[in-house]
């Protein structure tokens, strides 16, 4: 039986067929952004460069021709610290047949300057056991520089931030200790005169409307001095002077005489191994945490829990309320939130917020830092009046 042999006017009808398509390819491929290549890594080792688009020269500084007659140029033109991450990905993605997909820094001769390239490729795995990559490489230098400086912007925003939360606590501080002790000291001798006042006009004639206006001055001098002793406390509680430990303490129980919510403390340790400004950080999220809990969670109980481990410093307050819906850590106003997570990144750390079991919300903060071995003292510290000791590590929220 012989076989039919096609007719020229089929012959020639084929050829047009093929031009067509290698137009429309051409086509294709001269409008296409960066550059298209195939890319080979035979069972040998060696690699090549079966196909490379006329965006070569362009993008890597090379003629077609260069790069074909030795492939091994574009690894030479990768810059020595992101070589090892390109074999890698070319490795991984030859054994699981996977995308490539790679990112790094290129040297461009020509131009004497650095560029970030991406390469996106889909392998095939041909007879011979050899590898071909068909895909594309596109340059994202101006990409790269932006998202590098909104990186370096957001890092100076967050430097700033924690500069001026440091500039906060110091003002809060220096007021605290003047209100205390200018006018407490004031007031106090206001009080000691009145006092005196009040004694001779109860042995003298003193008409009574006399002797009830110092009963009135007397108590106006006793209610001042309590607020001022409360605005001292709100702009910073002397207990941070004794370690976080403390302040949370005299925070937890003042949160559960004002609220009348029932609220528990325990921490692992006495000594957090925290400095002052971190302390003073982690003392303020937890402050607005339960400031959070008290105006919008509608809990019947809260918990906070502090643990130092051996590589974080791990902070956790837990409610039975309401919980935070995705919308509400969203609002555009939700500046307590906001506020919370700046302070963890400043401090190194995360903040996250997640659902208690059973409802409720769960706010915890992981502080990464290493901390030396406790010590026998450290561990035998004793359970204050109101609080607990944990008895096991206090996991971050999951």
């Amino acid at each position: 039986m012989s076989a039919t042999v096609p007719s020229p006017h089929d012959s020639l009808a084929l050829v047009a067929e093929l031009e067509q398509v290698r137009a429309r390819f051409a086509a294709i491929v001269s409008n296409t952004p960066g550059l298209v290549y195939q890319f080979v890594l035979h069972a040998d080792g060696q690699v090549s460069f079966p196909y490379l688009s006329d965006g070569c020269q362009a993008l890597l500084g090379l003629t077609t021709a260069e790069l074909h007659a030795t492939p091994q140029r574009f690894l030479d033109l990768i810059l020595p610290e992101d070589r090892q991450s390109y074999q890698d990905a070319m490795r991984a993605s030859a054994a699981a047949q996977w995308s490539w997909n790679w990112e790094g820094r290129i040297w461009v001769d020509a131009w004497k300057d650095v560029k970030w390239i991406n390469l996106r490729s889909t392998p095939h795995m041909l007879a011979d056991g050899a590898v071909r990559w068909d895909g594309i490489m596109t340059n994202i230098t101006d990409s790269k520089l932006e998202q590098m400086e909104v990186r370096h912007s957001r890092a100076r925003l967050a430097e700033l931030s924690a500069h001026t939360d440091r500039v906060k606590e110091q003002e809060r501080t220096r007021i605290a200790r003047e209100i205390h002790d200018e006018l407490g000291g004031n007031l106090t001798a206001i009080k000691m005169a009145v006092a005196m006042l009040a004694a001779r006009l109860e042995h003298g004639a003193a008409e009574p409307a006399l002797r009830d206006k110092t009963d009135y001055v007397d108590q106006l001098v006793d209610r001042t001095i309590e607020a001022i002793h409360r605005i001292s406390l709100d702009l910073r509680p002397p207990l941070l002077d004794l370690g976080l430990v403390a302040a949370l303490e005299w925070q937890v129980k003042e949160f559960d005489k004002q609220t009348g919510i029932p609220t528990s403390f325990s921490a692992n340790q006495r000594d957090i191994g925290l400095d002052t400004d971190q302390a003073t950080a982690l003392f303020r999220i937890a402050q607005e945490a339960l400031t959070n809990i008290a105006k919008h969670a509608h809990a019947t109980k809260v918990s906070v829990k502090l643990a130092r481990l051996r590589h974080h410093v791990s902070l956790k307050i837990s409610d039975n309320g309401a919980g935070i819906a995705q919308a509400d850590r969203s609002k555009p106003a939700s500046f307590g939130l906001r506020g919370m997570a700046e302070r963890a990144r400043a401090l190194g750390g995360t903040l996250t917020l997640s659902h208690a079991s059973g409802g409720g919300t769960v706010v915890a903060i992981k502080i990464k830092q290493e901390i030396k071995p406790d010590t026998a003292q450290d561990r035998l510290m004793p359970p204050a009046a109101g609080a607990t000791i944990a008895e096991e590590n206090i996991s971050a929220a999951k």
